[in-house]
């Protein structure tokens, strides 16, 4: 059965959209789901304010899971990696869906979106609470979807 494949992305790949692809694939595994995740950037390059692999606060939250990161630098998206994608989800469309139009013209209609804020408008603790519930709900829905 062929690995069925779920991409996640943000604007940096650092903060919210790794910690959705590691509590996707952890979740998932447990579920013995037939789903991995990825995550993507949408800024064309990194930003110099991401210091490290991933940020702080992420990885607290995956270590307060016991789930152990891929240990990677943020990737930037290409084209290859949404269309080797079965789903596609921006963890921002107010933030996303323009940067999607401009750089993968026809992919901001083929994008599923979440609404979670980044650090500058929210909480870490009530960002990673929206991202934990709505993986979770991922999950259920890829459960129904497994074939």
């Amino acid at each position: 059965m062929k690995l069925r494949q779920v991409l996640f992305l943000c604007t940096g790949n650092y903060y919210r959209s790794r910690f959705a692809e590691e509590m996707f694939n952890h979740e998932a595994r447990i579920a013995g789901l037939n789903w991995r995740a990825s995550s993507r950037g949408l800024a064309p390059e990194p930003s110099p304010e991401n210091v490290g692999a991933i940020s702080i606060f992420a990885l607290q939250a995956l270590n307060d899971r016991n789930i152990s990161p891929a240990e990677r630098f943020p990737v930037v998206c290409t084209i290859g990696d949404l269309e080797s994608a079965d789903r596609v989800i921006a963890l921002k469309e107010a933030e996303h869906r323009l940067i999607l139009e401009k750089r993968f013209p026809g992919w901001e209609n083929r994008t599923s979106y979440w609404h979670v804020d980044d650090i500058d408008v929210a909480e870490p603790t009530d960002t990673i609470a929206a991202i934990d519930q709505l993986v979770r709900e991922l999950i259920k829905d890829c459960q129904n979807d497994n074939g």
